[in-house]
């Protein structure tokens, strides 16, 4: 009878080793962070400090020239991801009359998840190129 309570209770000690050991192997490793690449995120607001859904919102790469840009949501928020450390970018928003300011992610901005609000206001209309006789 003690021995078959040794065992019964080896046995359950056993099983209970195994099972939490499976559990913490599966555990997810964290990669670390690229130190060389970040993303831009923030908000386009109107005049009147309401979300701005529908405008555009221009990334200008300063190294290559290259333009991305992103539509806005009824929030208002725009997000570029896997942006360089080591490149200058400017970014700027237009929705139909209004434009915002040009604003600069610089590689001197130590920041992983940079944040830039932009705000619209009311500008210049846009040149008509076409002539009518």
């Amino acid at each position: 009878m003690l021995n078959r309570r040794l065992f019964a209770s080896t046995l359950l000690g056993l099983l209970l080793a195994t099972t939490a050991g499976a559990q913490w192997t599966n555990k997810k490793k964290e990669k670390p962070r690229d130190p060389t690449i970040r993303s831009l995120q923030g908000i386009v607001t109107l005049p009147d400090e309401t979300p701005a859904e529908g405008a555009v919102v221009k990334l200008k790469n300063l190294k290559t020239l290259q333009v991305r840009s992103y539509i806005t949501q009824k929030d208002g928020k725009y997000q570029f991801q896997n942006l360089s450390t080591n490149i200058d970018y400017e970014v700027n928003s237009d929705f139909k009359e209004m434009s915002s300011a040009t604003r600069t992610l610089s590689v001197f901005d130590s920041r992983f998840e940079a944040i830039i609000n932009l705000k619209l206001e009311p500008g210049k209309e846009k040149k008509d190129d076409t002539k009518s006789n």
